[in-house]
């Protein structure tokens, strides 16, 4: 497996079969993306208000929303790139809400799985510095996130 992940589940809500659903799909799209092995990232599920707490601190946001990505990678002003041969590299943190997913399941019409993959490879691919602000951006990136749900088998 090309990932090492450190996921954890505050809500304690998850189910062995949705870990494991959440490792599978990262890996699959790690090897898809052309990630390196050893590669570091964290997946956070996290209550409503917890993720609200995170939306209002970091994104000036106070509401809930479904998943907020922070990508290492990025780096601020006058931030200094860090580098070393020995050093894994390191993506970021996925914060997903349990709540979101399960309403959104709900909202769509698919199952919890379905909504908590999509929610993690949105998260993914932002960490890799896709994003949807722009329109030609939003459909570079959604049609990533399309081809690597279904080719994972994640259809709606």
């Amino acid at each position: 497996m090309a990932l090492q992940i450190d996921l954890i589940d505050e809500t304690k809500q998850l189910s062995e079969t949705d870990i494991e659903l959440i490792e599978k799909l990262l890996n699959y799209a790690a090897e898809e993306e052309h990630i390196e092995n050893g590669t570091e990232l964290s997946v956070m599920i996290v209550s409503n208000d917890e993720i609200q707490k995170i939306n209002k601190e970091y994104r000036g946001k106070d509401y809930a929303t479904d998943v907020i990505s922070f990508a290492m990678e990025e780096l601020g002003e006058d931030e200094p790139e860090i580098k070393g041969a020995e050093m894994p590299r390191m993506l970021g943190d996925i914060i997903i809400s349990f709540e979101k997913a399960q309403e959104q399941a709900n909202d769509y019409g698919h199952s919890f799985s379905r909504e908590l993959g999509f929610l993690t490879i949105h998260g993914f691919l932002h960490l890799l510095g896709y994003d949807h602000i722009e329109e030609e951006d939003e459909k570079k990136m959604f049609k990533r996130q399309n081809e690597l749900l279904e080719g994972y088998g994640l259809e709606r």
